[in-house]
């Protein structure tokens, strides 16, 4: 087996329902997390708004009226969220009213609960049953009937992304080289800057602080961070524990694939804790296929090569002028006389 096929031999006995803490009070949460999606069953202009509330009940009564035949399943009110979209004079027909979010944070039953196999394949086999259970539902509120749609996050869906930068590099490579490539770095969007700030100097996210936590995976060779208030702006508004807003963006590129693939699989399916807060942040991670930090060099070498032009055109042009002033006729360079001589 290569080294780049080993993986460390924390990532395999970390399970998919065991958290990790890593540095800086912080601790990824392991959970299931489904997208929700709610359309009107057949396309219809709505004359009154959606009752979020009452969707909420109606979504948590079939949840937990199904889980008997399943799993126990704990689900407070507080992990499900539903909130109306678009205002209704805007909406069109066929659009969405409503969207929301499932967290299930218990999943110890994975572990004792289900027969055979991995935990990691139990909780993939069992996320993508409690998935085609929930799609295509229909739920009655008040004589309108509604059609719930169900996913998975992009962003927790790991074999999902392992597959697309194999196929990605397989296609790269197809007829050009025989090198095996593979990516090394990973993208984390939408965490909370101040829990990557260096505590009592700055609410920025630090550097530092950034390397010492993302170093519990593997060695880094590059790191970028940078506030990202455009992504959930408007998230966690009302939870009173982080203004809104106030987000940043990490790219980290490690030196070895191994720990790359180690980092983006402890990251999917997880949230980001922070000790001493009531929050569980989420966060969007994905792998790198446009070669953030390659393109920062390019550019970088591209604002020098034109500072260079740049410079060098200036003296192109200055050089026949200074020339004009400095130089003098000499013998050397008096055309000389041409004569006609007549026969």
């Amino acid at each position: 087996m290569s080294n780049q096929d080993e993986q460390p031999s924390k990532a395999n006995h970390l399970r998919p329902t065991q958290p990790l803490e890593i540095d800086n009070g912080l601790t990824l949460v392991p959970r299931v997390k489904l997208n929700l999606t709610i359309y009107p069953s057949t396309p219809q202009t709505l004359t009154n708004p959606i009752d979020e509330w009452k969707m909420k009940r109606a979504l948590l009564d079939f949840l937990h009226s199904s889980s008997h035949r399943n799993n126990s399943l704990s689900l407070p009110d507080e992990d499900l969220t539903v909130k109306r979209l678009r205002d209704l004079k805007k909406r069109k027909r066929e659009d969405p009213v409503a969207a929301g979010t499932l967290h299930i944070w218990d999943l110890g039953f994975l572990e004792k609960g289900l027969e055979g196999g991995s935990v990691e394949e139990r909780l993939l086999e069992w996320r993508k049953g409690l998935v085609e259970k929930m799609d295509g539902i229909e739920l009655n509120l008040e004589g309108v009937r509604f059609r719930l749609e169900v996913s998975v996050p992009v962003s927790d869906d790991f074999e999902g992304m392992k597959k697309s930068w194999e196929e990605f590099y397989a296609f790269q490579n197809r007829g050009y080289s025989r090198v095996r490539r593979e990516p090394d770095t990973i993208i984390l969007r939408g965490v909370p800057s101040r829990w990557f700030a260096e505590p009592r100097v700055s609410s920025k996210p630090s550097m530092l602080v950034t390397h010492t936590i993302f170093s519990t995976f593997g060695k880094i060779r590059n790191l970028n961070v940078a506030e990202d208030d455009d992504l959930g702006k408007d998230a966690n508004e009302d939870s009173g524990d982080l203004v809104s807003g106030l987000y940043c963006k990490i790219v980290v590129q490690f030196e070895k694939h191994r720990d790359f693939q180690y980092a983006l699989r402890v990251l999917c399916s997880r949230s980001l804790q922070k000790q001493g807060s009531r929050m569980k942040a989420d966060y969007e991670v994905s792998w790198d296929k446009d070669g953030f930090f390659w393109n920062s060099r390019n550019q970088t070498q591209e604002k020098n090569n034109k500072v260079s032009a740049v410079a060098a055109d200036h003296y192109r042009s200055e050089a026949p002028r200074r020339q004009a002033y400095s130089s003098r006729p000499s013998p050397d360079n008096v055309r000389p006389r041409r004569f006609k001589v007549r026969f």
